[in-house]
């Protein structure tokens, strides 16, 4: 198939063939972009040579301490330069980088380190007693700590470790970076945060990283020289490879330690931000920010939001703001996103409900995916699209994951059919564009009759009062399970239980309105999603 009758000297060679890696990226705008800068935080501001040289060192440094190609090296760093430069300098040697959750608790660090096989863990100061404990309790042998101070936050070197400034003075800033032989070599090993048993190590490769980096810019619609805040964690699938992303248009790195309203707006406004990603719960604190932790800004600022639907009425409060936000969708294991909700000029002009219940939808494949569509994970057939019938989005292409590291089996079952599946229901329009409706473990079925928390929560959130909700199944004797809703109130708002349940039975059918409301405040992860499994405990008590 596609083969010319005689390829005949139509080979592949170091002149015509070279594996795709975002590594290439940052080698190139060593040269163009030398003198712009690549990565800013605070005080530390360093240009494209200046960042270059810092992740050469790093890439040297690390083959000192005796890292090869194909060890691991982790991270417990948050969104600061070292995680930034940890992403090319540890490939760079030939090495895979786990950046892990600093929110785990010790024993599951202990877990992954021990089950990566890390070499080497760079740290955060603020992190040192957790990782110190996680190795403590590891049975594996344990990875040299190299310790990264922040004093610009209130954490300075401690003296006990070996310093990461004093680890990048010892290397060559002439080490030759050690580029991939195969675009299929792993770049990346992310755990992900699995709610029961152990979590699965996501192996990426090369080629789907860069591909990704690519595909991108065009879904963001990219040009030279953005600024990047990075909100989304850099150990969440390694930021959405966004770092990665950056030296291809000479783009800035914004880094952002701690994420509050003050912090986006103030990055806006003092450093020009023009791009951010994040989960609906950032945009709903700039939505709420008080009038002190605003600033004025003469841009629109285009945003990425995952990690669940936007409800309609924040995507409604947000806009006027200055924010465009896009709608997109992924999971660890697609290197984050992978579909997104392409803007037709047809919306425009559609009234607001529509409009933004449009911009909510989980939208279509993003360029380096090759398919991505809603299936019956039974008989594995397209289901039809009717926008009515249920089914789970898969996904095949070359930004689905190499698969789950030491998990043959779990491996197999996500790749069953030739498709990855994503455990997430949802429905499909005529025009192919997808929407999703909950988690498979998160559909509520009441009386027979299946309840979409998200369907849910969507209504809640076009309360006045209502600043964060979620909804989960509360067992029910009589119709099995019955929808609870947990509420968060904006600041100085008041509202009571029967007038929300009131507020949603005039928008919802009756099995649909939660049968309960509890104000709390909602445990979430550090990428702020709400931890659905906290609340289903706190209704059974397992």
């Amino acid at each position: 198939m596609g083969w010319l009758s005689d390829e005949t000297g139509l080979e592949k060679t170091a002149a015509n063939h070279v594996p795709l890696t975002p590594l290439s990226h940052l080698r190139r705008a060593r040269d163009i972009f030398a003198d712009h800068p690549a990565v800013v935080y605070g005080t530390h501001r360093k240009t494209y040579a200046e960042y270059y040289a810092r992740c050469t060192r790093l890439a040297s440094a690390l083959a000192g301490l005796g890292v090869a190609p194909g060890d691991v090296v982790a991270s417990v760093i948050p969104n600061l330069p070292a995680q930034a430069e940890a992403h090319f300098g540890v490939p760079a040697c030939g090495a895979i980088l786990n950046a892990i959750n600093t929110r785990l608790d010790p024993g599951t660090i202990a877990y992954i380190l021990a089950h990566g096989g890390a070499k080497v863990v760079l740290v955060d100061t603020a992190h040192l007693a957790l990782v110190t404990q996680a190795i403590a309790e590891m049975d594996a042998p344990a990875p040299k700590l190299v310790e990264v101070p922040d004093p610009q936050a209130g954490y300075p070197a401690t003296g006990a470790h070996l310093e990461y400034e004093d680890l990048l003075a010892q290397g060559d800033p002439g080490f030759d970076w050690i580029m991939p032989e195969d675009e299929w070599e792993s770049i990346a090993l992310n755990y992900t945060s699995g709610t029961t048993g152990r979590p699965k190590g996501v192996v990426y490769h090369h080629r789907g990283a860069c591909l990704s980096t690519y595909a991108q810019v065009v879904s963001w619609r990219m040009v030279l020289h953005p600024k990047y805040l990075t909100i989304v964690p850099l150990f969440h699938c390694n930021g959405w490879c966004h770092t990665w992303m950056m030296p291809l248009l000479g783009g800035t790195v914004v880094c952002c330690r701690d994420i509050t309203a003050k912090s986006i707006y103030d990055a806006i406004a003092d450093e020009g931000v023009t791009h951010f990603g994040g989960a609906p719960i950032v945009l709903n604190a700039i939505v709420n920010a008080r009038d002190a932790e605003r600033r004025a800004f003469d841009h629109v600022v285009e945003v990425f939001t995952a990690g669940a639907p936007p409800p309609a009425a924040t995507l409604r409060a947000i806009e006027p703001l200055g924010f465009n936000v896009t709608q997109v969708y992924g999971l660890t294991e697609t290197y984050g996103p992978a579909t997104e909700c392409t803007w037709k000029a047809e919306w425009d002009d559609l009234p607001d409900e529509e409009r933004y219940e449009i911009k909510a939808r989980t939208g279509v494949m993003m360029p380096m995916i090759e398919e991505s569509t809603v299936m019956d994970p039974d008989t594995m057939s397209q289901v039809p699209m009717d926008s009515t019938t249920q089914g789970e989005i898969m996904f095949r292409g070359n930004a689905v994951m190499k698969g789950y590291y030491k998990n043959p089996q779990a491996t197999a079952e996500a790749f069953r059919g030739g498709y990855f599946h994503s455990g997430d229901l949802a429905i499909q329009h005529p025009d192919s564009y997808m929407k999703i409706l909950d988690r498979s473990k998160d559909i509520i079925i009441s009386g027979g009759e299946n309840v979409s928390s998200v369907e849910v929560e969507g209504v809640l959130m076009m309360h006045p009062a209502i600043s964060l909700c979620a909804v989960v199944a509360r067992p029910d004797e009589k119709w099995g399970e019955v929808p609870c809703a947990f509420v968060e109130l904006k600041d100085g708002a008041t509202t009571t239980e029967d007038e929300v349940i009131a507020f949603a039975r005039g928008k919802l059918a009756g099995f649909k309105t939660p049968k309960q409301v509890i104000f709390a405040e909602l445990p979430k992860t550090s990428t702020g999603k709400i931890q659905k499994f906290e609340l289903r405990k706190a209704l059974t008590g397992s």
